[in-house]
């Protein structure tokens, strides 16, 4: 499963325009679900350009209530109404959790928005309750990495954020691992260990919601992905697909991402 994260980029008709020339790029190729989540001014166009395509449409952040006085809020019943499927939840960039000694206005707008795994919570029940599909994002900062933490805090992140969901809930969501020192830098986290974390996300699962949750959740690799290292990384066993950033803003660099995880995805099933 490969999801294009757009973040704040691309008005509405530069989203249109996007989406139009990727559809034809992805359709047709098998064994690979495909996303885009473009900012919410540009949602309901954008799945109207997608409308009869295989291609998805996802929302980057979503608030727990239904409705209500939360200026500038948008709830889950109002995704589900413009066509959206997925929605990412607790992506770095609005946690506040960072790891990069450079960082300025990412590290700001982190700390305004201050996602915790309390409210990731909120949100992941609010977008199930409402048959969203969460793209839940965990990851450890540079200093927890350094630090040799990473697997405890990944364990700790993926209980807390799935506290009091079913088995059933948790196997049909996507988990994205993004190590926090790894977005949006170009350093992307080495496909061994990239494989061997999402392996311990598994076993996080599996141990809080069985084995068959944790074998049927799919786990993305999120980080400065792009067409040249996508291969490689989607090549390993553990790791499902990919949440792609920067690379999913050009229509030719993302269709590529999306023909190697088909390409491999087919491999492996033969």
């Amino acid at each position: 499963m490969i999801a294009g994260n757009w973040k704040m980029h691309k008005t509405v008709s530069e989203a249109v325009s996007l989406a139009k020339d990727l559809g034809p790029r992805v359709e047709g190729l098998e064994k690979v679900e495909v996303a885009l989540c473009p900012p919410a001014t540009a949602l309901w166009a954008v799945g109207q350009a997608l409308a009869g395509s295989s291609v998805a449409l996802g929302a980057q952040d979503v608030f727990w209530a239904d409705q209500g006085a939360f200026t500038g809020m948008i709830s889950p019943v109002m995704l589900k109404e413009i066509g959206c499927k997925y929605v990412i939840i607790g992506h770095s960039e609005r946690r506040g959790r960072f790891g990069k000694p450079d960082e300025s206005l990412s590290e700001e707008a982190g700390r305004v928005f201050g996602d915790t795994d309390a409210s990731v919570n909120l949100k992941v029940k609010a977008a199930l309750a409402h048959d969203l599909v969460p793209i839940m994002c965990v990851g450890e900062t540079l200093g927890e990495r350094d630090g040799g933490v990473t697997d405890e805090i990944i364990a700790e992140q993926v209980a807390r954020d799935l506290s009091g969901l079913s088995a059933a809930q948790v196997a049909g969501m996507v988990i994205a691992y993004e190590p926090v020192w790894a977005i949006g830098t170009g350093r992307a986290c080495e496909a061994a260990e990239a494989n061997r974390v999402i392996g311990q996300i598994r076993q996080a699962v599996e141990h809080g919601f069985g084995k068959q949750a944790g074998a049927s959740i799919r786990v993305q690799y999120g980080g400065s992905v792009t067409d040249k290292n996508a291969h490689e990384l989607l090549s390993r066993p553990e790791i499902d697909g990919a949440l792609v950033g920067g690379a999913s803003l050009d229509a030719s660099r993302f269709s590529l991402i999306v023909q190697a995880a088909s390409v491999i995805a087919r491999e492996v099933s033969k």
